[in-house]
C-alpha cells in the first residue's frame, strides 16, 4: 500500500469541512491510517513548506498555515495514491478547479484553497516524516 500525507488547512477545519472532506476520500477508497487536529507552530509549517522559502508568498503561507487547527492525515491506498489525492482535490485555484473536485465544489480562492496533499512519492515520505515520525 502507497501512503500519503493530507491536511486540511485552517480555512477548512473552521468551515466544519473535515469531515466532508475525509468522506470524500474515502469514498474513493483511501483507507485513513492516522489523523490529529493539530494547531502548527511556525518552525513546523517553515520546515513543511521549505521548498517555497525565500518566494515572496512563503510569509502569508506560513501565516495561513499557522492561524487556527488543521487536520493531518496520512491516507494510503493502491496504486499512486499521492495522483489520487491531488486529482480529487482539484487545481490549486479553485476558480479553475473542476465540478466534483474538493476545490472544485467547496473552495473559492487561491489563498483558501482548503485541502494540502503530497505531490510526489518524495514529498509524501518527506511530509509524514514531519508529522507522523512513527509511520517513516
Amino acid at each position: 500500500m502507497n501512503r500519503t500525507l493530507v491536511i486540511v488547512k485552517p480555512d477548512g477545519v473552521e468551515r466544519g469541512l473535515t469531515g466532508e472532506i475525509l468522506r470524500r476520500l474515502e469514498a474513493k477508497g483511501l483507507r485513513l491510517v492516522a489523523a490529529e487536529l493539530r494547531q502548527l507552530d511556525r518552525a513546523v509549517a517553515e520546515r513543511h513548506y521549505a521548498e517555497h522559502a525565500g518566494k515572496a508568498f512563503f510569509d502569508d503561507l506560513v501565516r495561513f498555515i499557522t492561524r487556527s487547527p488543521v487536520l493531518v492525515a496520512v491516507v494510503e491506498g493502491s496504486g499512486e495514491t499521492w495522483r489520487v489525492v491531488r486529482t480529487l482535490m482539484g487545481a490549486t485555484n479553485p476558480a479553475d478547479a473542476a465540478p466534483g473536485t474538493i476545490r472544485g465544489d467547496l473552495a473559492l480562492e487561491m489563498s483558501e484553497n482548503l485541502i494540502h496533499g503530497s505531490d510526489s512519492p518524495a514529498s509524501a515520505a518527506r511530509e509524514i516524516a514531519i508529522f507522523f515520525p512513527a509511520l517513516a
